[in-house]
C-alpha cells in the first residue's frame, strides 16, 4: 500500500504544485481558443477542465483515484469504539432526568395557579402534597380601562380557604407589587408563616404598617440563600440567588417525597449585575445534575430572540444624559428599580448635582434599600421639593414615580402643572428609562404630549433602558441548567407560555411532558406522569386603594354598563284597584338621549308602561318586586329594538 502511494504521488512532479496557475489558464482562455478544432475535441477539452496539458492531468488523476480506492477504509480500534459507546451513554444519563428520579416512588404533588397566567401580573400558585401546602408569592395586578373606579385587582382566595388548614406558609420569590401585592388582603383574612429574603420582607413589612397589620409582622421568618429550610413535614425549599430587574430576588426550589420543582419566579441572566452578584447558575447546575422532576420558568419574553442586556449597559446612556443636560434633569422610572435609581444617582454626583426624590413608591423603596444596605449614598446629596425652585437648575436630578402615563404619578400632575412643588420648563430634559407595558401606551402618549407643550425635551432611547426578563437565549440556558424532567411555563399571556414551550422543545423537553396551564388548573405531577386533575375556582376582587376594600362586582359590572349604555330610572304611581297610572311616569336618562329628546322619550315610556299595565297577567300587581322586575324587561327590550344599547333600568313602582 506504502508503495502504490508513493507511485501516485511521484506521477506528476510538474503539476501537482501548480493548481492556481491552471485555474488562471481557465479563468484567462479567449472564448474563441478552439473555434477551428472539431467539436468532439472541443468537448474533450471542455470535460477536462480546458487544461494546457489535458491528458496528462487526466491520467494524473486516475492514478490518484486508483490509489485512494486501493487503500480502503483504516482498522476499527475496538477500544476506542467502546469509548465512544460510553460516552453516549454517559451524554443519556446526563441529559436525560428519567434516570435520576425515583420512578418506583408513588408521591405526587399538585400545582394549583391562581394567578399569573393569560395575564401580566397577579402571581400566585398553590403546591400541595396530600397532607400540606404552600403558596408561591400572593401578587397583584391591574386593571384594564373599562373596570372603572377600581385600583388594583387581587387573586380570588376562594380555593385558598378551602385548603386553609393545610398551608403551612407563604413563599416570596422577590418583592415586585405582581408578587407581593395582595399579602395585606390575605392577612386580613387568613395569616400564614412568611418566608424570603430580607427585603421583600421589609417591603411587605410597609404594606402591613399602610393596613395598620404591624402586628402580622411576627409572621416574618427572613431565609439566608443557599440554605435548606424544612417548612413543615412535605417541603424542602432553598432560595436560590437570581438576577431581576429588582434587588434580592430567588429563583427557588421545593423539594418534595415526589421529586424537586424548580420555580424561577421572574429572572433574566445578567452576568455583570450592578451590585455585582450574578445569578446563582451554579445552584441550579447542582440540581439539574442531581434531578429535577419540574421547572415552572417566567415566560413573560419568550418572543425576544436576542439576549437581555446587562443592567451596567444603561450607564453610557446615563453618562451622556447627564453631560448634555443644560437644565433639570427630571428621571422617571419603575419604582422598584433602585438599581436604574442607584446609577442615575451616581451620575448625577458626578456632575455636581443634588437629588431630589418625589413620589411615595420611589420615596419609600429607596428608603428601605439604603436602610437595609442594599446601596450605599451619601444622605447629604438629597434636598426636599420645596428647596427645588430655589436651586440652580443645572444642580438638580429630580427622580420620580409615573413612566407609565398614571393618572395620579407625580410626573403626570407635573406635565398638567398640578404638581404643589414641580412645574416643568423648557429647559427641562425628560428622562423617561422604562419600556411601555401593553395597555398603557395611550395613557404615556398623552402624558408626554402634555410635557412637550410645556416646551421640555424627552428622551425616551431604547438604550436607556433594559429589560428584567430573560429572553429565548436566557431561557435555553435555564432549560439546559436544570435539565427537568417535566415543563410548566408560567408567568405570561398565552402566547408567551406557548412561546416557551416551543423554547423547551428545542432544548430537549419531550411535548408530551409540557402542559400550558391555565389559572385554575391543577396539575399533578408524580415521577412517571404529569395531568390535570381538576379546576377551582379563580377569579380575580376589585379593590378601591382610598380605602383598601374591596369593591362588590356587580358595583363594577354597573358602572361598565353606565359608562357604555347608560341609565334609565322610571318612577310609576298605579293605583291597586284599576292596575292603571295615576299620573305621569317621572323619567329621568344620562347617556341615553340628548336633553332636548327627553320629553319625546319621557312619552315612549308611558306607552311602554300602559301598554305592559294592559297585558300583565292577573294578580301580579301584588308582588312588587315581580312587577318591577317584569317592567324592567320590557323596558330593556324595547330600548335594545330602537337603540341597540342595554341601559342600566332603575324603575321604581309605587302602588296606591
Amino acid at each position: 500500500m506504502a508503495e502504490e502511494t508513493q507511485e501516485v504521488a511521484t506521477s506528476k512532479p510538474q503539476t501537482q504544485n501548480k493548481p492556481n496557475n491552471n485555474r488562471r489558464q481557465n479563468n484567462n482562455r479567449r472564448p474563441n481558443g478552439n473555434q477551428n478544432k472539431p467539436a468532439g475535441e472541443n468537448n474533450a477539452n471542455a470535460k477536462s477542465n480546458n487544461n494546457a496539458k489535458p491528458n496528462a492531468r487526466n491520467n494524473n488523476n486516475k492514478n490518484k483515484s486508483r490509489g485512494r480506492h486501493k487503500r480502503g477504509a483504516s482498522p476499527i480500534d475496538e477500544k476506542l469504539k467502546a469509548f465512544v459507546s460510553k460516552n453516549q451513554d454517559s451524554h443519556k444519563q446526563r441529559l436525560n432526568p428519567h434516570y435520576k428520579l425515583d420512578l418506583n416512588s408513588k408521591a405526587k404533588v399538585r400545582v394549583t395557579p391562581l394567578g399569573g397566567l393569560g395575564e401580566i401580573g397577579g402571581n400566585i400558585a398553590v403546591f400541595e402534597t396530600e397532607n400540606e401546602a404552600i403558596l408561591v408569592d400572593v401578587g397583584m395586578s391591574f386593571p384594564d380601562e373599562e373596570m372603572h373606579g377600581v385600583d388594583i385587582l387581587i387573586p380570588d382566595f376562594s380555593y385558598i380557604r378551602e385548603i386553609k388548614d393545610k398551608i403551612v406558609g407563604i413563599i416570596i420569590t422577590h418583592a415586585h407589587e405582581d408578587h407581593i401585592g395582595a399579602v395585606p388582603y390575605l392577612f386580613k383574612e387568613m395569616q400564614f408563616p412568611l418566608y424570603g429574603t430580607p427585603l421583600p420582607l421589609a417591603m411587605i413589612g410597609n404594606k402591613f404598617d399602610e393596613h395598620h397589620l404591624k402586628e402580622h409582622r411576627k409572621y416574618f421568618n427572613p431565609i439566608e440563600k443557599r440554605k435548606v429550610y424544612k417548612i413543615g413535614n412535605d417541603f424542602e425549599i432553598e432560595w436560590m440567588h437570581m438576577t431581576h430587574s429588582i434587588i434580592d430576588a430567588s429563583s427557588i426550589a421545593i423539594t418534595t417525597e415526589a421529586g424537586t420543582v424548580i420555580h424561577t419566579g421572574d429572572f433574566k441572566i445578567d452576568h455583570t449585575p450592578v451590585d455585582g452578584y450574578p445569578a446563582d447558575l451554579h445552584r441550579l447546575a447542582y440540581y439539574g445534575d442531581k434531578g429535577v422532576l419540574c421547572l415552572m420558568s417566567d415566560s413573560t419574553n419568550s418572543h425576544n430572540p436576542t439576549p437581555t442586556p446587562s443592567e451596567l449597559t444603561v450607564a453610557p446612556a446615563l453618562d451622556r444624559v447627564f453631560s448634555k443636560a443644560e437644565g433639570r434633569v427630571i428621571l422617571s422610572t419603575f419604582s422598584s428599580n433602585i438599581h436604574r435609581v442607584y446609577q442615575a444617582i451616581q451620575y448625577a454626583m458626578k456632575y455636581g448635582r443634588k437629588v431630589c426624590v418625589i413620589g411615595r413608591s420611589m420615596e419609600r423603596n429607596l428608603e428601605v434599600t439604603m436602610q437595609y444596605d442594599y446601596i450605599k449614598l451619601p444622605k447629604n446629596i438629597f434636598v426636599e421639593p420645596d428647596e427645588v425652585a430655589h436651586m440652580n437648575d443645572k444642580d438638580i436630578l429630580i427622580v420620580t414615580t409615573g413612566s407609565q402615563g398614571e393618572g395620579n404619578s407625580a410626573l403626570f400632575r407635573m406635565s398638567i402643572g398640578e404638581h404643589r412643588h414641580i412645574k416643568i420648563k423648557p429647559s427641562d430634559l425628560i428622562v423617561l428609562s422604562s419600556r411601555a407595558i401593553p395597555g398603557n401606551e395611550g395613557s404615556i402618549s398623552q402624558m408626554l404630549n402634555h410635557l412637550q407643550k410645556c416646551g421640555a425635551k424627552v428622551a425616551n432611547e431604547r438604550d436607556l433602558h433594559v429589560s428584567g426578563h430573560a429572553s429565548m437565549e436566557e431561557q435555553k440556558l435555564m432549560l439546559r441548567l436544570v435539565n427537568p424532567k417535566f415543563f410548566l411555563p408560567i408567568h405570561g399571556e398565552y402566547n408567551h407560555v406557548m412561546k416557551h414551550k416551543e423554547t423547551g422543545i428545542m432544548c430537549g423537553v419531550p411535548e408530551r411532558n409540557i402542559l400550558l396551564m391555565t389559572d385554575g388548573e391543577q396539575i399533578e405531577i408524580a415521577p412517571k406522569y404529569m395531568r390535570k386533575v381538576k379546576t377551582v375556582k379563580t377569579g380575580k376582587t376589585y379593590i378601591d386603594n382610598q380605602n383598601n376594600h374591596e369593591i362588590e362586582d356587580d358595583i363594577v359590572l354597573d358602572r361598565q354598563k353606565l359608562a357604555t349604555d347608560g341609565v334609565v330610572m322610571i318612577v310609576a304611581q298605579i293605583s291597586e284597584q284599576t292596575a292603571k297610572m295615576i299620573d305621569k311616569p317621572k323619567v329621568t336618562t344620562f347617556g341615553i338621549v340628548a336633553d332636548k329628546k327627553d320629553k319625546q322619550f319621557a312619552k315612549e315610556m308611558e306607552d311602554i308602561i300602559e301598554n305592559f299595565l294592559i297585558n300583565m297577567k292577573p294578580g301580579l300587581i301584588a308582588s312588587h318586586r315581580t312587577l318591577e322586575g317584569d317592567l324592567r324587561q320590557v323596558v330593556r327590550k324595547h330600548i335594545y329594538r330602537k337603540m341597540k344599547k342595554y341601559p342600566l333600568i332603575v324603575p321604581h313602582i309605587l302602588i296606591h
